[in-house]
């Protein structure tokens, strides 16, 4: 049984499509990429799950949870699922964080507005959160531009991750980050999907990536999905020359990168 199921989504913008009649579904505790170059509709799709879009975007069709259309959902309720049950990290992860606000202050903002807790409550489940994605308790203290990128994406996980929601949308959460801590990230979402059960819905242009962690693939050229299917089907047997294009610059880019490894450098 699919977990959300998206039927023939259209994003538009004045009547122009920008992402057309996209369809596909995420299994409970699935690892779901959405690849392809940058404009090929990917963040938008995602944003559109949860009615992120910008004012001037308008999205049709269905996105069904647990029998609803969200695109539907009354602006309340939507606020009320959003981080409870569907929960997002943002490629702008610093955007997310108010400067002026400790990190404690920002999860007892957030824990406020979804749970009824003894202040001491809120405390301790905000510590174990960050203990869990490898950080201090002595960061509840801190502000946001006293934290490295690393540190404050791990942030903005633990966040996202505190009421254990059912899925977790990651629009390129390492972008900003270098190659130490964006593998440090990914290997902290996959231990904690193995530990939470959630499904992620990852959004990405990076097939390295993809090849580690990824249960299905879906490809998106021009706003539309030209081909999606189980990793390692897609990656050994591409059938659209795009998909073949991508997975032969992801291979070369990781020859040349292991050109430079530690190992040939000796």
């Amino acid at each position: 049984m699919s977990l959300l199921k998206v039927s023939n989504l259209s994003i538009s913008k004045k009547h122009n499509n920008i992402v057309e009649n996209v369809s596909f579904d995420i299994q409970k505790g699935e690892w779901l990429a959405i690849v392809g170059q940058s404009g090929s509709g990917k963040s938008l799709t995602a944003s559109a799950i949860c009615q992120l879009l910008v004012p001037n975007l308008q999205a049709a069709g269905e996105v069904l949870y647990e029998g609803e259309n969200l695109l539907n959902l009354m602006p309340k309720n939507m606020r009320n699922l959003r981080g409870t049950r569907i929960s997002y990290i943002f490629q702008d992860y610093q955007g997310s964080f108010t400067p002026l606000l400790t990190i404690g202050q920002h999860f007892e903002e957030f824990l406020k507005r979804h749970l009824k807790l003894a202040k001491s409550q809120r405390r301790t489940m905000a510590e174990e959160a960050l203990a869990s994605v490898g950080l201090k308790s002595e960061v509840y203290l801190r502000y946001p531009f006293q934290l490295s990128g690393g540190q404050l994406q791990r942030v903005s996980i633990a966040l996202a991750l505190l009421l254990k929601p059912d899925l977790l949308i990651a629009d390129e959460p390492t972008t900003a980050l270098d190659s130490i801590s964006s593998f440090q990230i990914l290997q902290l979402l996959a231990d904690l999907q193995q530990k939470n059960g959630c499904a992620i819905l990852f959004i990405t242009h990076d097939l390295r990536h993809v090849r580690k962690y990824a249960d299905r693939i879906l490809v998106m050229k021009e706003g539309r999905i030209i081909e999606q299917g189980e990793k390692h089907q897609l990656i050994n047997n591409p059938e659209h020359s795009y998909t073949q294009l991508l997975i032969k610059a992801s291979l070369t880019l990781r020859t040349s990168r292991s050109l430079f490894s530690p190992e040939v450098l000796k």
